[in-house]
């Protein structure tokens, strides 16, 4: 018989999933959305059933090589997307308290309150991914710019954005040469 350490054995359960599961789960279902697929296009294009796609989302159910391997060709993405930001297989360790803090309490969310599924949030990565390399440079900067101004500017701005013949650009923006809106 061997001698040390032996190996834990995690105490994970359908109630309870592992944390990694949950994870790769989170990842499908915001891949799946970004593309605009409900959870029965990716099971037929899968050869499985919807609810099993329901299951890996949720980490019920882990997912094999083979079938995170299809996934991955499926939805465009390698394979390391699902493991972006995890250096190991112990999330508890890889995770920063405060993002597995988020996740866990986002699985206590209703959809609608969970920002990464949101439809503003698709709506964002869905016209993001669409432009060409140098318009996403663009708009980053953009985003940054707006992030950081003042509400009266920002809302300035909006307005401007919502209405672009009633706006009169005449403000230069923090940093740069480029103008905002003023009323």
């Amino acid at each position: 018989m061997r001698k040390g350490k032996q190996a834990e054995v995690r105490p994970y359960t359908s109630d309870n999933p592992d944390p990694l599961d949950k994870e790769v789960g989170r990842r499908l279902r915001l891949r799946r959305k970004l593309l605009g697929m409900s959870q029965q296009q990716l099971a037929d294009a899968v050869g499985i059933t919807f609810q099993q796609v329901q299951k890996y989302e949720r980490g019920v159910n882990r997912l094999s090589a083979s079938r995170l391997w299809d996934f991955a060709s499926i939805l465009g993405v390698p394979v390391s997307f699902f493991f972006e930001d995890l250096e190991g297989a112990d999330v508890d360790r890889t995770i920063p308290r405060a993002r597995k803090d988020a996740l866990e309490a986002s699985d206590d969310l209703p959809a609608a309150q969970d920002p990464l599924v949101r439809t503003e949030t698709l709506e964002l990565c869905y016209s993001f991914w669409a432009a060409t390399p140098r318009v996403r440079k663009t708009y980053l900067e953009f985003l940054k710019i707006c992030a950081t101004l003042e509400a009266p500017a920002a809302q300035a701005l909006a307005q401007a954005l919502e209405e672009p013949g009633e706006a009169v650009l005449t403000r230069p923006l923090p940093g740069g040469d480029d103008l905002v809106p003023s009323h």
